[in-house]
């Protein structure tokens, strides 16, 4: 990592602003948070003081840098060149709480997501790097600053790089978000990853690696443990509304979400567990407070910013084996709309400075698209009102340069969390000097005694300076009598991978503390010191949760060493064995054959069976091997089973033998109805790229037998899966017999049509009425949709054709892009003048998308391309008309009625269901909406519902791929390997596209939810479905 100087020649600006502005400031400010009874909340910096902050850090002497935003939400690219941003220094000259004087330390910068003060320099995080800006004269001005990091990947919500944070070790952290792939040198070695990560690197920049892996879409905010654990909050997606929150980053862990950037990282079984689940909270800041002045109940709690929610939670963790509970409750609330809170950190006195932003930020965010760069935010201050006053806060009276080596030592536990923190910093300073080496000779011969919080702070004293006689105290501290500190200890030893520990490893390898077992292990295999693998093995039998089970399978897969670790299959302990074998699985030269795996698949030991499960489903090519196994779960599917063996099957759909257990089993008399059904269900889900013939012949056969509880089922297979080049004559009789049968239900003769429609020859009469019928808006989505696919893909008549355009006038937003594609088997100019006029007049206008129809058109005369550029300018609102729409609709949405609400979301006509999760319920192309309530305003809901298009949340953002044959495919990218990508272009439709075919892929501007629903739908109905949407919470 090679610092590259940047020296920038900065303007100092300062206000000093009197005290009557404060007294304007406040008497103009919005209503203050609401904070717990017997503490008070006062703002201490607003505007023209500090706007749209962002993140803070202290320096030594107590003053704030603050990294401020311009309130542009431009293209990252564009901000990265134009560097808008800047960092202010805010000071409480008069020391009554409130900051009175700015300085812009550093301005002309990159969006900030980040700021550390250590060694003189504040750190800041500006994607795609982290900067070291430093004031060496003190004029309050950067004038050097130091490109300490370089990420080198810049995605379109930055959120490439949050932090620096500090460790107690003395070690840098910071976080990568996803999917961007970086490449960085770990340990001597080339390596590369597109995941989330949180890295840490000496502050010279040495010894960089990963500390944990993650699918989520950014790791925001790290903070510490007394103990050295790492707590990091960030974006989940779970389920159950609960899609952010709390975990605790172990070393080597794999966390979620679940995504394609996770292959190829070593893992240890499922996804690791998180600590404190939230609501979509967009978390930002975090802090673990050290203070005294909030009382004992608040010591080392954490508070955890949600800017989504509009407030700052606390977050009270208790040991819970190796890991910890968290016992979590609101500490500051705010009801105002453009409270968003996006950094808190204690002050020297134990008070506590939250960071509110202000209205300025959309990027990313769908809060809401009405953007606020005017609602500035401003800094909180809150005390407990009977808080002590704490003498010398900063340690101003210290006579720092004159302090001695042993009266850092003496002073490292200082009750001050600011003074503790400098002592820390200025102890390591002084590592190479002979007074240091001195002082620690003298201090080998000496008994270490001290307990609790002068003990752990002298630990990490000794960690910060990596010398070999601080790492021999070090590893006396292993056999301290307070487990807290041998715990701290153990972290230094695994962070320095100190081989000379490792007999104490294996001794606390069998500590009564499931946490000092966990980081033994972790140390164990980061020396690496293979003897050491059976007491890893027996230890494994007595891991109690997953995260224990975790840092001992990793030990093993970092051993890599398959012939020491195949003993553990011999183990009578089923945890043993489940731990050797996902290490086996998982390990550099490391195997495990189906043979020794199958037998587990139903074991009576639940972790044994459960871990066996995830190892089979991660090895497609045992299909042959697990086909007798498969054929045996069938013929007696035991219910309990039932559901994991589904996943089982669906992940072994490609393989051709299970194919045919598959085939077997649903068309076999001997199968019971729930075996038949469930190989159905498995064939319908398993998305394979054609139909095959195994299946094709055993949907026939199903649909002859007449049986009406399977007919539905097969034909949803048929449907769900794209047909083979040549489908079998038997299957399209079969589903013609079906669609031609009156006796059946609509839904089921228009699914059945659906799937033959492009091998008919002709649409006949009957044919004709049954799909026209079908796209009836009180009709579901699903038979709506059935009927506009046979429609699109049946060769229709030019009179048909025609009888479609005024068809299209009535259809829904769901419908009218699916029905245009009907258009491209002629090029016959009155038919594309008739479709355009009625588009002109469609009740779902305003869902048209535009490349839908250019696509259908292309090839039509040029007076049908000047009616398509003529009906463009109606259908592409523009923003201020879409602002006053939701201004006339606001006022009129407040009487909105539950109960109702909910039949409207569960309606044909609105068809939310058909997208969107609410409870356990709904589709999954969208967003959940389990709990949207709790963050969304009705603003923002009836924006989402209107104009969809304006904003994306994370992870569901829209694509639009090119191919080289000139399609446009727009949708949400659901699922992508090496050969193809599964895109989401509307609910219930999925297009899958080779790799091969895609020359260009780019950031999307059309959601996959169709807009224009007021026209659908009634005021009453609107006010009604955004009163369920805010129910929701």
């Amino acid at each position: 990592m090679k610092p590259i100087a940047l020296t920038l020649a900065v303007a100092i600006c300062i206000v000093a602003a009197p005290s009557i502005a404060h007294v304007a400031e406040l008497a103009t400010a919005p209503s203050l948070p609401i904070v717990p009874d017997g503490f008070s909340i006062e703002l201490v910096a607003g505007p023209p003081l500090v706007e749209r902050p962002i993140v803070a850090a202290f320096d030594y002497e107590g003053r704030l840098y603050v990294a401020e935003s311009s309130g542009s939400n431009d293209p990252v690219e564009q901000q990265l060149a134009e560097r808008p941003h800047r960092v202010v220094r805010l000071e409480d000259v008069d020391g009554d709480g409130r900051f009175d004087k700015r300085v812009v330390f550093a301005d002309r910068m990159m969006f900030l997501a980040g700021a550390m003060f250590q060694g003189g320099s504040l750190y800041v995080s500006a994607p795609p790097s982290i900067w070291k800006l430093t004031d060496h004269d003190g004029d309050g001005v950067a004038e050097d600053r130091v490109e300490w990091f370089q990420g080198k990947t810049l995605t379109g919500c930055a959120n490439d790089l949050h932090g620096p944070y500090a460790g107690p070790d003395g070690w840098i952290y910071w976080c990568k978000g996803a999917f961007a792939e970086q490449m960085h040198m770990v340990n001597g070695r080339e390596w590369k990853s597109s995941a989330a990560h949180i890295f840490r690197c000496r502050p010279d920049g040495t010894g960089l690696e990963p500390v944990m892996t993650g699918g989520m879409d950014n790791p925001v905010d790290v903070v510490f443990t007394p103990e050295g654990e790492r707590i990091y909050s960030a974006t989940y997606l779970e389920g159950d509304g609960r899609r952010d929150g709390l975990a605790h980053a172990i070393y080597g862990g794999v966390y979620g979400k679940v995504h394609d950037v996770l292959d190829g990282h070593p893992r240890t079984g499922e996804l690791m567990p998180t600590m404190a689940l939230m609501s979509p909270t967009a978390p930002c800041g975090l802090e673990r407070y050290e203070a005294d002045a909030f009382g004992p109940e608040y010591r080392d709690n954490l508070f955890a910013c949600q800017f989504n929610l509009r407030k700052v939670s606390r977050h009270a963790l208790t040991p819970q084996g190796s890991t910890f509970a968290s016992a979590d409750s609101d500490f500051v609330t705010s009801d105002a709309v453009d409270f968003h809170p996006t950094d808190v950190l204690a002050d020297d006195d134990g008070s506590l400075l939250v960071i509110d932003t202000g209205g300025w930020y959309k990027l990313c965010c769908p809060t809401s698209q009405l953007w606020k760069p005017d609602v500035l935010g401003g800094i909180y201050r809150v005390r407990r009102n009977d808080a002590p006053v704490v003498d010398d806060p900063r340690g101003r009276m210290i006579d720092w340069p004159n302090l001695t080596v042993k009266q850092l030592w003496t002073q490292l536990a200082d009750p001050r969390p600011a003074v503790r923190l400098r002592l820390s910093e200025e102890f390591a300073s002084r590592r190479d000097t002979p007074e240091m080496q001195q002082f620690l000779t003298d201090l080998e011969g000496t008994l270490l005694v001290e307990v609790g919080d002068a003990a752990l702070a002298r630990t990490w004293g000794l960690t910060r300076l990596e010398t070999a006689p601080a790492k021999r105290i070090t590893r006396r501290l292993l056999e301290h009598a307070d487990p807290r500190v041998r715990q701290a200890a153990l972290h230094a030893v695994s962070l320095h991978r100190d081989a000379e520990a490792f007999p104490q490893l294996l001794k606390l390898l069998a500590s009564d503390s499931p946490a000092i077992r966990r980081v033994a292990a972790e140390a164990l295999g980061r020396i690496g010191d293979d003897a050491a693998v059976p007491h890893l093995l027996a230890a494994a039998a007595k891991a109690e949760d997953r995260i224990l089970q975790h840092s001992i399978t990793y030990a093993l897969i970092e051993f890599a060493d398959p012939s020491a670790t195949q003993a553990g299959l011999a183990s009578d302990q089923p945890e043993t064995i489940a731990s050797a074998l996902i290490a086996l699985d998982q390990m550099p030269g490391g195997t495990v054959t189906a043979e020794q795996v199958i037998p587990l698949l139903t074991s009576q030991e639940n972790r044994l069976r459960d871990d066996a499960q995830w190892l089979v489903r991660r090895h497609p090519e045992w299909g042959g091997k697990l086909a007798g196994w498969f054929r045996e779960q069938l013929a007696s599917l035991p219910e309990p089973t039932q559901g994991p063996l589904e996943s089982m099957l669906i992940a072994f759909a490609g393989d051709a033998e299970i194919q045919r257990v598959l085939a077997d089993a649903a068309t076999s008399t001997d199968s019971s109805a729930a075996a038949r059904q469930l190989a159905l269900r498995v064939m319908a889900q398993a998305k394979l790229g054609n139909l095959p013939t195994a299946w094709s012949d055993a949907l026939a056969s199903t649909i002859a037998a007449g049986d009406r509880h399977l007919i539905p089922l097969a034909v949803a297979v048929a449907r769900a899966l794209p047909p083979a080049e040549l489908p079998s004559a038997a299957l399209n009789q079969a589903l013609t017999d079906v669609a031609a049968d009156p006796r059946r239900s609509q839904d089921l003769r228009v699914a059945a049509l659906a799937v033959v429609a492009g091998s008919l020859s002709t649409v006949d009469e009957s044919q004709w009425t049954l799909l026209t019928a079908a796209l009836a808006p009180e009709l579901s989505v699903a038979t709506r949709t059935a009927a506009a696919d046979a429609l699109t893909q049946a060769p229709l008549s030019p009179g048909q054709l025609d009888q479609l355009c005024s068809i299209i006038k009535a259809a829904g937003p769901l419908e009218i892009n699916r029905l245009l594609t009907a258009y491209l088997r002629t090029t016959e100019e009155q038919l594309g003048l008739s479709l355009l006029a009625s588009l002109r007049e469609a009740d779902a206008l305003p869902s048209l998308r535009m490349d839908v129809l250019r696509q259908a058109l292309a090839k039509y005369s040029p007076a049908v391309q000047q009616r398509v550029d003529a009906l463009e300018s109606l259908v592409n609102v523009d923003a201020a008309a879409q602002r006053q729409r939701i201004e006339e609709l606001l006022p009129r949405i407040a009487d909105g009625d539950v109960r109702r609400g909910h039949a409207v979301f569960h309606s044909a006509k609105a068809a939310c269901t058909a997208c969107h999760v609410v409870g356990h319920a709904g589709g999954t192309v969208g967003p959940e909406l389990t709990r949207i309530g709790g963050i969304r305003t009705d603003r923002d809901l009836l924006e989402s519902i209107l104009f969809p298009s304006l904003s994306f949340v994370q992870s569901y953002e829209s694509t639009l791929i090119l191919t080289a044959e000139g399609r446009a495919i727009s949708g949400r990218i659901l699922d992508e390997t090496d050969e193809h990508y599964v895109v989401a272009t509307g609910p219930a439709e999925e297009t899958r596209v080779r790799r091969e075919e895609v020359e260009e892929m780019q950031p999307g501007t059309i959601s996959v939810m169709p807009a224009g629903l007021d026209k659908q739908l009634s005021v009453q109905e609107l006010a009604d479905l955004v009163a369920f949407l805010k129910n929701a919470k």
